[in-house]
């Protein structure tokens, strides 16, 4: 991630030597001028540090030479004149396939994907979803399965981020205009209108470069529990899975076979059970929606604001804009969250380590090096607090893991399956402290039902002796 994810620097100084010292600066690569004066943190033409990370220029339009300038000034005055929404998106999209082409830190370019690379993953989705049939009782959910490049996995996945994402950078815009007073907004119309233009295309260099970063790490569509790519499709990486396995020992078909029950399972869950999508994504826009902007912090920026000295802005927001509201509702959309996220990858967890442990020899140490890189917030998770201002605790997933194999003990898959069918069937925060006790409750809950069901039959054939009674004595009673 960039150091300087939303600030400006400032402009590089004229040499003392004119137009000579231009010119060895030029021949030199810039390496002796000032940093970015942009403030953007893009990987350069080098890469991430590269010889090129001190040109934002380059970093946005790629090597520049005269021939060129043109229209890397005529991308900039778009940049400039941006009037959509809160996240400038097409700048977002340009940013994360440019980051995506640098590769990735090892040195692996991204490259598009072969013949023999699409039908490995088609067999192996195709295996996988035969293999769960036997673990969970919802049916295959993946109507196709497609083997993306990185670029191909950024051009799917923007949708969904934009539906995460814009809820929070509206309260930002929100609250850079709100910040001003009233004689200030009417006068400086115009400025309002180009700190939005600006702020949109800070969120979409921010916001690109995550997601480009992020491509190269993922494995599927469903890395962090949420449906990030078109519901149906069973997606993975070829490259990133190769990558994933390489230091494992563990045969690269089985790897690619563990991951596509992963996400054979993921897409299953997400196609029938048709209120999970809303119901996740709600909670994180209930969650963003709660997310309040230090407004001291930004007030006292903007009274200061020195068209000079743009680094101020810069300043405050690496310092850290967003405040979690401590409020009953902010608390209850974060545990709805959290809980949500870890009961669907516990679920994940527990029935692919059902259907993958009596076939494969390294069900085991696949299971534990994806938990571990959960635990230890792997990028998914980085990148998702980055972009949401939302930290995850993968802990849970543990928890949520134990609990739904406990119910599959106790009633089935079947019945472990059926609690999908409405939100509020769904374990809490609460229960996930304690999956024994809730499998256990619910055990007794359902047993007493049982038990009064049963002597409510069983009852029935004395009531009409009762009844009889009661007739008799009602009959003596007339007849007196």
């Amino acid at each position: 991630m960039s150091d300087t994810p939303f600030g400006f620097g400032l402009p590089p100084e004229e040499p003392e030597d004119g137009d000579e010292g231009k010119k060895k600066d030029q021949q030199s690569g810039g390496e002796q001028g000032p940093a970015n004066p942009f403030g953007f943190g893009l990987p350069g033409a080098g890469g991430f540090g590269g010889p090129g990370a001190d040109n934002p220029l380059a970093a946005m339009f790629g090597s520049l030479n005269p021939t060129d300038l043109g229209a890397a000034f005529q991308q900039l005055g778009q940049m400039l004149s941006y009037e959509g929404g809160p996240v400038n998106w097409d700048m977002a999209k340009q940013i994360a396939r440019q980051t995506v082409a640098q590769g990735t830190p090892d040195g692996v370019k991204d490259a598009s994907v072969g013949t023999a690379e699409r039908s490995a993953v088609e067999e192996a989705v195709r295996l996988a979803d035969l293999w769960l049939d036997d673990a969970t009782s919802l049916p295959s959910g993946a109507g196709s399965a497609v083997a993306w490049s990185r670029a191909e996995w950024v051009e799917a996945t923007l949708p969904a981020w934009q539906e995460l994402v814009d809820p929070v950078a509206e309260r930002v815009g929100a609250a850079m205009g709100d910040v001003l007073p009233e004689e200030m907004q009417a006068m400086a119309g115009p400025l309002i209108g180009m700190m939005r233009s600006m702020g949109g295309a800070m969120f979409g260099t921010q916001i690109g470069q995550a997601v480009g970063v992020l491509a190269g790490e993922v494995v599927g569509s469903t890395d962090i529990g949420l449906p990030l790519g078109p519901i149906g499709k069973a997606a993975l990486l070829p490259a990133n899975v190769e990558a994933f396995g390489k230091d494992l020992g563990v045969p690269k078909e089985e790897v690619r076979l563990y991951l596509a029950l992963r996400e054979a399972a993921h897409q299953r869950l997400f196609a029938h059970v048709p209120w999970l999508r809303s119901h996740l994504f709600g909670a994180v826009d209930g969650y963003a929606r709660g997310i309040k902007v230090d407004t001291a912090k930004l007030e006292d920026v903007v009274g200061q604001f020195d068209p000079q000295n743009p680094e101020q802005l810069q300043d405050a927001l690496q310092q850290g804009m967003f405040q979690p509201e401590d409020t009953p509702e902010q608390k209850a959309a974060l545990a709805r969250l959290e809980t949500a996220l870890a009961l669907v990858e516990g679920w994940v967890d527990a029935v692919v380590h059902a259907a993958a442990k009596p076939r494969l020899s390294s069900a085991d140490a696949l299971r534990e090096t994806l938990r571990r890189r959960r635990a230890t917030g792997g990028p998914a998770e980085q990148t998702f607090a980055t972009l949401i201002g939302l930290e995850l605790r993968p802990r849970r997933l543990r928890d949520a893991s134990r609990l739904w194999a406990s119910l599959t003990d106790a009633r089935g898959v079947d019945g472990r399956d059926a609690l999908w069918a409405h939100p509020d069937m769904l374990p809490t925060a609460t229960d996930l402290d304690d999956p024994d006790g809730f499998v256990h409750r619910e055990q007794l809950d359902f047993s007493e039902l049982d038990k009064m069901l049963g002597e409510a039959a069983s009852g029935s054939e004395g009531k009409p002796d009762l009844k009889k009674k009661d007739d008799t004595e009602t009959g003596g009673d007339d007849s007196e």
